[in-house]
């Protein structure tokens, strides 16, 4: 496929997934060509093409997909292309998509998660806040149908999911709040895997605070 013609706006969310593409990968959020990105636009969507390495990516060949799930320009689509258009066709609100490989979230994913309805414990107030419960989908390969299908079918109760060992998958209003919600949940894994013992979750009046006070949705 070649670059097309693209308005103002498809052009913006372009720059916007190059923008946070490199921002993760040169932070360790994602390695090599490992992690994907998705973006809704008017007449379809965005997509980072298949094997692309999210700190290098060109604006003009970011996939593009019609309404029908047919790519008209750019590289090929990324292999998880089913899993992010169902989420899409679920929850009407969700702009951008974001998944990576994170170093402490597989970490989690292999040592063991909190549960399976909540891979981690309400530890802080910002990861109540900005991220919420994030369930487990427990390991099938990469680009399965079954996991978009099991994905879809969460996507309008939580803003992500926790891949076993393959990383997480973030949806929200943009691509910037989705990667912003990646990170929160990237780095309660990350105190959690460091602090022994483990600290205890938020207790009752705190976490009913947080719904109360700023709508959390816990």
């Amino acid at each position: 496929m070649t670059a097309a013609v693209v308005s103002g706006d498809e052009s913006r969310v372009r720059e916007e997934i190059c923008t946070i593409g490199a921002s993760l990968y040169h932070r360790g959020y994602t390695v090599g060509t490992a992690g994907n990105i998705s973006a809704r636009v008017d007449d379809g969507w965005l997509i980072t093409p298949t094997d692309a390495c999210l700190g290098r990516l060109d604006p003009a060949f970011i996939a593009k997909v019609d309404a029908d799930g047919h790519t008209v320009s750019g590289g090929q689509p990324s292999k998880t292309l089913a899993l992010h258009r169902g989420i899409y066709a679920r929850n009407p609100q969700t702009r951008g998509i974001v998944h990576t490989h994170s170093t402490h979230l597989v970490a989690l994913s292999l040592a063991g998660v909190w549960s399976e309805t909540d891979v981690l414990p309400p530890i802080t107030p910002y990861y109540v806040m900005k991220v919420g419960h994030i369930p487990l989908i427990r390991y099938q390969r990469p680009g399965d149908p079954e996991v978009a299908q099991r994905i879809a079918a969460l996507a309008d109760s939580v803003r992500g999911v926790l891949l076993e060992r393959l990383g997480p998958v973030l949806w929200e209003r943009s691509v910037a709040h989705a990667s912003y919600a990646l990170e929160e949940l990237e780095e309660t894994a990350r105190l959690w895997l460091m602090t022994h013992p483990r600290p205890a979750p938020l207790g009752a009046d705190a976490l009913e605070e947080l719904r109360s006070v700023f709508g959390a949705r816990w």
